[in-house]
């Protein structure tokens, strides 16, 4: 709604039409019919209507590959590839990639093998955490405070198939603890352009309780991240993410939002990328 209502404002813009839209997002652009993982509808509306820029909100097309196909086609896209969106679309591509380009982040084991994780399980401290490998719209991330849980969580994934084939895979990641925040940024492939830090109410109910959603709601800018931490973001966590990812041979251009725990020390850990 926010990007519809802002792209509307613009002087350089005449019309704005959102793939599929709502009732209030209705008041700035006109709504399509369809669904937003339609890449090759979205692509023809495109060519039918002469888009001049289409700029991608949800990373479910973005993982479909919606840029590579609008790029091929020679319209302009705001967005990173199919290949860069796998910083968020696969959580053991993500984890592997930021032990390579030491970007801090806690210790972790990858199973696609239920019984080899119940064995892990058994034998680890906890507050763990257990996260499914593909997209689960923000809610496929469980904090266990002991092995039932874990076990739960884990079988939830893997045998019940709670998220699809999204939990085929499961990464079990150490607990950091510290307070939460979301750092985004603008990147061209290169060049690294950093916004205000919010903070994201990720479980349901009050007092931190319940599972995680989607995001029950987030204020910015958040004291959690003040000027001398939002440069070490920069320096130790998006600049390395941005730089890494170009030297894989697929640089990421959009926003790139990094999901932050903040130690007791004042010293950022990533949870999670998102693209």
């Amino acid at each position: 709604h926010a990007l519809a209502w802002k792209l509307r404002a613009s002087p350089k813009v005449d019309k704005v039409y959102c793939f599929p839209g709502n009732a209030g997002i209705s008041f700035h652009a006109d709504c399509l019919p369809g669904s937003v993982d339609d890449v090759q509808g979205a692509l023809e509306f495109a060519e039918k209507h002469s888009i001049d820029l289409t700029v991608v909100g949800p990373e479910m097309p973005l993982s479909k590959g919606i840029v590579n196909a609008f790029e091929e086609k020679g319209f302009n896209i705001f967005g990173p590839t199919k290949e860069a969106t796998l910083i968020e679309s696969s959580k053991s591509f993500a984890k592997t990639f930021m032990q390579r380009y030491d970007i801090p982040t806690s210790s972790f084991e990858v199973f696609s093998d239920y019984e080899k994780a119940l064995d892990y399980l058994a034998r680890v401290s906890y507050p763990i955490v257990v996260k499914a490998d593909g997209l689960a719209a923000g809610k496929g991330v469980v904090v266990a405070k002991s092995q039932g849980e874990a076990v739960n969580a884990v079988r939830a994934m893997m045998k019940e198939k709670v998220f699809g084939s999204a939990g085929e895979k499961v990464v079990v990641e150490g607990f950091v603890h510290g307070l939460e925040a979301s750092v985004m940024a603008f990147s061209d492939g290169s060049t690294v352009s950093i916004m205000d830090a919010a903070q994201d109410h990720k479980r349901l109910l009050d007092n931190d309780e319940g599972p995680n959603t989607g995001g029950m709601g987030a204020y910015s800018s958040t004291p959690i991240v003040d000027g001398e931490l939002k440069q070490a973001v920069l320096r130790k966590v998006l600049q390395p993410a941005i730089n890494g990812v170009k030297k894989q041979g697929a640089p990421f251009r959009g926003v790139l939002y990094a999901g932050l725990m903040i130690d007791s020390k004042n010293k950022p850990w990533v949870l999670e990328f998102n693209a």
